[in-house]
């Protein structure tokens, strides 16, 4: 299934395969050329040093013995067609143009020199081109000046470097198909190879919308690029949408079972209401009970609405100077009674100074469920420590118990919606009081941690940026 792969009009790959195969070709006959003049200029630069060499033998001859040792030595010279020896033509001529001497290997045609009367001598270039009689052939001429009426002229065929630079073309034009073929499949095959991690979400976002399976993940191999990245960055997407929608069926079934005892009591009340033959006493209890239930329902489902509202950032805050120490005090008094039953000490050291700008009310709803925690969870005869100080930016409140603790595996967990660990289940609650406190804290712009260990306690500490 992944391994799929289509190439229609105008995607991505097809354009990647295109510019591939263009660069690749166009780089090839850039490549060409280069080598082409390269070579043609390297193979004219070494016959004009093989011509000048043999120059400058001839002329060390006749400035040794004059023409007569020069006439000597070109009669003496013996060209072998297949000896593997560079061929020369060596001409003397006078200041007319008019041949004094003229030795040409047996194979090479008869150059026209007639045709050059105007050329080299009386325009005084070094080197010219002569061309042969009745054949396309073309010699390169070196002409030096001996004296005031003598010329020596040294040179060779062309034809030699043409038929090698032909055949380099010639070859060139029998590859460049191959070379044409090998860039399309270059480009598609390094398009394929580039564009298989696309391929891979494509195929697993496909496979979850046609399928709805959450689960699926993309492939990310052994690459270690910026797809690989993409890939490796929507699978933790997946993973966090994977953990959201579970969350959500979880909290919908904790709703729902928390939602049904109320409903039921509130059903059986009525129809007990219903046999008590107009008993105004039951009637008021049984009423009563439907209010208390009524309330709870409405209190768990007002505060997933305030976690709801923190979370994405619309909570309403009526920001105000809080003090924090005067804040603390009223939550203390608020539970000293229910410590009090339960012989529980609670002790402060607080900073008077203290202030924040913060909502008091949602501020006091959060450490108020702090506490109200720390009481639930410490047997009889325990304590609970409050602390607040100043560090950097920050107000800290620290809220220390040492109660039945959290199980390791359970920290992470205890600030969902509804989550009620296997401690707290004895424990009359909603399981959304750690959830709103982190709300809260989130909105004011801080954030909380605990520490526990079990058996021995927990540790709530509440961060709030303030004024140093």
């Amino acid at each position: 299934m992944f391994l799929k792969f289509n190439f229609p009009r105008k995607t991505i790959g097809l354009q990647l395969t295109f510019w591939y195969s263009a660069i690749f070709i166009i780089s090839s006959l850039i490549l060409f050329l280069f080598t082409y003049f390269s070579l043609e200029l390297s193979i004219r630069q070494n016959d004009r040093k093989l011509i000048q060499s043999e120059m400058e033998d001839y002329v060390s001859d006749f400035q040794i013995g004059g023409v007569v040792k020069l006439e000597r030595d070109l009669a003496e010279i013996k060209y072998k067609d297949s000896s593997g020896e560079d061929l020369f033509i060596v001409r003397l001529s006078n200041i007319k143009n008019d041949t004094v001497f003229l030795s040409i290997p047996q194979q090479w045609p008869k150059p026209d020199f007639k045709q050059a009367e105007d050329g080299a001598w009386k325009d005084r270039a070094p080197w010219s081109f002569v061309p042969s009689n009745g054949v396309k052939n073309t010699y390169e001429i070196f002409s030096k000046p001996l004296s005031t009426d003598l010329i020596l002229q040294v040179g060779k065929l062309t034809s030699n470097s043409k038929e090698l630079i032909e055949h380099f073309r010639a070859i060139f034009l029998q590859i460049l198909i191959p070379i044409f073929l090998i860039g399309v499949a270059g480009g598609l095959f390094f398009t394929f190879r580039a564009l298989r991690p696309i391929r891979y979400l494509i195929n697993t976002t496909r496979l979850i919308i046609d399928t709805g399976e959450i689960s699926s993940r993309v492939p990310t191999g052994g690459r270690n690029d910026e797809l690989k990245e993409l890939s490796r960055l929507f699978n933790t997407m997946l993973e966090k949408i994977e953990n959201l929608i579970r969350g959500m069926r979880e909290g919908l079934d904790n709703v729902a079972h928390d939602l049904r005892t109320p409903i039921t009591r509130i059903r059986g009340s009525a129809e007990m209401s219903l046999r008590s033959e107009d008993n105004p006493d039951i009637l008021k209890s049984t009423l009563a009970d439907c209010i208390e239930e009524t309330d709870r329902i409405l209190t768990m489902l007002n505060t997933i609405m305030d976690i709801s509202e923190a979370e994405t950032g619309t909570m309403r805050l009526n920001l105000q100077n809080v003090k924090i120490a005067a804040l603390i005090n009223e939550v203390t008094d608020l539970y000293s009674y229910i410590a009090e039953e339960k012989n529980i000490l609670i002790r402060t050291e607080l900073q008077d100074e203290l202030n924040l700008v913060a909502d008091r009310n949602r501020l006091q709803q959060a450490i108020a469920n702090l506490l109200d925690n720390a009481i639930k969870y410490t047997p009889a005869g325990g304590c609970i420590d409050i602390q607040t100080f100043q560090e950097y930016q920050n107000v800290i409140i620290r809220i220390k118990d040492n109660g039945i603790g959290v199980y390791p595996q359970e920290l992470p967990k205890i600030w969902d919606r509804l989550y009620r660990g296997d401690k707290s289940r004895s424990q009359r609650g909603l399981g959304l009081g750690l959830s709103l406190v982190k709300a809260i804290i989130q909105a004011h712009k801080g954030h909380v941690e605990v520490s526990s260990v079990s058996g021995e306690g927990s540790v709530f500490t509440v961060y709030i940026p303030g004024k140093p």
